[in-house]
């Protein structure tokens, strides 16, 4: 029999928490996460069923809406969904249920890292990071870019909390660039 124990995507048992100044570097890893993509010919219906599903508007480009289960834009007619592990771990089989045939929904949860930060500033650490116009956000955007060459979301959840999602075999990689960019900016 084997005795499997979970790791967290840095590679500890429990989640990493860094502070430096005003900021925090929290690693999230409670979180299901499930990609939709509307079928050839259903854009119109998935858009609706997932608005549904959210109990708000499917999110349009460059925004995240909903609550407990909420989605932010990836692509045309694409959206990730996000809802807590201890109340989804079946989101991905429960969505594609729910969808009908109306879109395609893949499992993505140990696909992805999230780091959170939290605190005053992020503006300042965000913008030794990567492209995105993270001074304009005002909370609800969700945008693609670029971060030490890595292709992640950047989540503005309010200004002075963001989430960022990479790809979980670059875990240690994000994390130290976000760490770096936290020093140099406080």
């Amino acid at each position: 029999m084997h005795d499997l124990v979970a790791i967290t995507p840095l590679g500890a048992a429990e989640p990493r928490v860094d502070s430096h100044g005003p900021i925090t570097l929290s690693e999230i890893t409670d979180t299901a996460l499930a990609s939709v993509a509307a079928r050839l010919g259903q854009e119109e219906q998935a858009r609706a069923w997932l608005g549904t599903t959210l109990g708000v508007a499917a999110p349009d480009p460059a925004r995240v809406g909903g609550k407990d289960l909420a989605a932010f834009w990836m692509a045309p007619d694409q959206w990730m969904v996000e809802a807590p592990y201890q109340t989804h771990e079946m989101l991905a089989s429960d969505l594609a249920q729910q969808a009908g045939g109306v879109a395609s929904v893949t499992e993505q949860s140990d696909a992805w890292c999230r780091f959170d930060l939290a605190g005053d500033g992020l503006a300042d650490v965000f913008e030794r990071l990567c492209p995105a116009d993270v001074r304009s956000f005002k909370g609800g955007e969700a945008v693609r870019t670029s971060i030490d060459h890595l292709g992640c979301f950047l989540i503005c959840r309010t200004p002075e909390h963001f989430s960022v999602y990479g790809p979980r075999s670059s875990a240690g990689s994000l994390h130290h660039a976000l760490l770096v960019a936290m020093r140099s900016a406080h």
